[in-house]
């Protein structure tokens, strides 16, 4: 698959208060409601880190979404024109040896599209 031209992402400081209850319904699906919560608030305080997109999709075993994804679109739109994109959540599952990535899936795959070397702004508990 061709990629689009390499183009600067830019990344806003801190996650978008309303990324914080997105990934609590996802998580809601994999986890407890109390080990939701513990993973929430450890996010919420957590540093903010940086990896490479490629790595991320390695370690967390999923497929790349197509370009057609209307989501995924709408961010590489962002990214065309300038816009800032909010840091990914991130949680290990070490039982199962895999990263989940609990908000930014549609972000991840519209940066991956401009280059799998970028680094990606995240928090990760």
């Amino acid at each position: 698959m061709a990629r689009a031209p390499l183009t600067t992402v830019k990344w806003l400081s801190d996650v978008e208060d309303h990324d914080y209850p997105a990934a609590q319904s996802y998580l809601g699906l994999l986890y407890s409601n109390a080990r939701v919560a513990e993973i929430i608030k450890g996010l919420r305080s957590a540093p903010m880190v940086q990896f490479k997109s490629k790595d991320i999709f390695r370690a967390s075993g999923l497929s790349l979404l197509g370009v057609s994804n209307s989501h995924v679109e709408k961010d590489r739109k962002r990214i065309r024109d300038g816009d800032g994109l909010a840091p990914l959540l991130l949680v290990r599952d070490e039982k199962n040896g895999r990263v989940v990535i609990a908000d930014g899936y549609h972000r991840l795959c519209a940066v991956y599209e401009f280059d799998e070397d970028v680094l990606i702004h995240c928090k990760i508990v």
